[in-house]
């Protein structure tokens, strides 16, 4: 897999994270900020673009001029805006900092929301990857989903997307569903293996706090039957030539998320939009001080808050050193070839001591490889990471923070 390189001495390599809120219904797993509008909604599109511009120009002075390796634009349903949104946002984005060479810039789409003919437009403004949230490919499980596209279409819009000359491009598969047995997924499997995308995002349906899931629970497949699915779908992937580099990714050779590479090895992206979140590296006199910020929520609040003078920052909290290794491993042991150790230096400001105190309990219970150099999971300790986490720090993990939800993360 590739690997993004800083765009300046002393800081990691920086993406942008751009968030659009709005979807047709809310899922009923979903735990996301995303907001259901129905079909027929018109969304404000020029007062949407002119807050996230304001926004990306709040941020710059933390940034300077550094340069962009990613874009990701998600949601909510990014794909219910125009192509000429993206168009005026893009050129906006470039127009005040630099993108590398080959910037990876990406959107989500669903199946559902898609006028004939959008992808081509997304593809002339810019955008050269896409990430389809199919989930699955059969309709009865779509519908216990809540989704409001079939089968048939999301393989209509992955020939769409080929005809507007995408080349890039992801399928999020959701495994683990209700009434799923090892032969529906397997089944969901061959279909989009059959479709060929360069990537697929091959998750497990968990139900998050705060969803209609949570409250009302469906009826899942039991432990064992899960196991099956997901050491049968893995075994599938890989056959078909496609090589799991992270946790629930999978990618054909050179088709790893470049943006996602750098948030699982710890990189800085800035965040844009309502409830995006962001993460940045700012050089002090002391070294690099790691700050996470995230922005005002609920979209009605995030378009006012262009005219308040507190700009569109609702929080912000710089990280304890004493937190840095959690933070650090909870993204590189996600990767299945993990980091050098040396990142850790390099994208934290710190000693490594400060992180190898705490793998050697870890190494003892075989939960990392055995390789001085490394910080890498071993696979007993990607079955168990929430243990290997809670011995890298005197901080326990909760659930939420370990759970992966497709390509669109952060």
């Amino acid at each position: 897999m590739r690997t993004p390189s800083p765009s300046s001495p002393g800081v990691p390599p920086l993406s942008l994270y751009i968030h659009v809120p709005w979807c047709v219904r809310k899922c009923p797993y979903c735990d996301f900020n995303s907001h259901g509008v129905g079909r027929s909604a018109e969304l404000p599109e020029s007062s949407y673009l002119a807050a996230l511009v304001a926004d990306l120009e709040a941020d710059l002075p933390l940034v300077a001029d550094r340069e962009l390796v990613s874009i990701f634009i998600g949601g909510g349903t990014p794909s219910l805006m125009s192509a000429g949104f993206y168009e005026r946002l893009l050129a906006a984005v470039a127009s005040r900092l630099p993108l590398a060479a080959e910037v990876e810039i990406t959107l989500e789409a669903n199946p559902g929301t898609l006028e004939r003919g959008r992808f081509a437009g997304y593809r002339a403004a810019g955008i050269n990857r896409l990430s389809l949230g199919v989930q699955s490919f059969q309709d009865t499980q779509l519908a216990a989903l809540g989704r409001i596209h079939g089968g048939d279409d999301a393989v209509a819009a992955v020939e769409e997307a080929r005809q507007a000359g995408f080349d890039n491009l992801n399928l999020d598969l959701m495994h683990g569903l209700p009434g799923q047995t090892p032969a529906l997924a397997l089944a969901d499997i061959d279909q989009a293996l059959s479709l060929a995308p360069e990537h697929i995002s091959w998750y497990q349906l968990t139900l998050e706090p705060n969803t209609e899931f949570h409250a009302f629970p469906p009826k899942l497949p039991v432990e064992e039957v899960l196991w099956d699915i997901q050491d049968l779908g893995h075994e599938r992937l890989e056959a078909a030539g496609l090589e799991r580099y992270e946790i629930s990714a999978y990618a054909r050779p050179g088709g790893g998320s470049r943006h996602n590479i750098n948030y699982w090895q710890f990189g800085d992206y800035l965040g844009i939009g309502a409830g995006a979140h962001g993460k940045l590296s700012i050089p002090g006199a002391e070294g690099l001080q790691i700050q996470r910020r995230w922005k005002s929520r609920l979209p009605e609040a995030y378009l006012r808050r262009i005219n308040d003078p507190r700009g569109f920052v609702a929080g912000h909290v710089d990280i304890d050193e004493r937190e840095l290794p959690l933070e650090f491993a909870m993204n590189a042991l996600r990767l299945i070839e993990g980091v050098p150790l040396s990142t850790w230096s390099a994208h934290t400001g710190r000693g490594s001591q400060a992180i190898l105190s705490r793998l050697s309990a870890a190494r003892e219970k075989g939960l990392l490889v055995e390789d001085a150099g490394r910080l890498q999971a071993s696979d007993q300790g990607l079955l168990f990471l929430n243990e290997l986490l809670a011995l890298i720090s005197e901080f326990r993990p909760g659930k939420e923070e370990l759970v992966y939800r497709g390509d669109n993360d952060p």
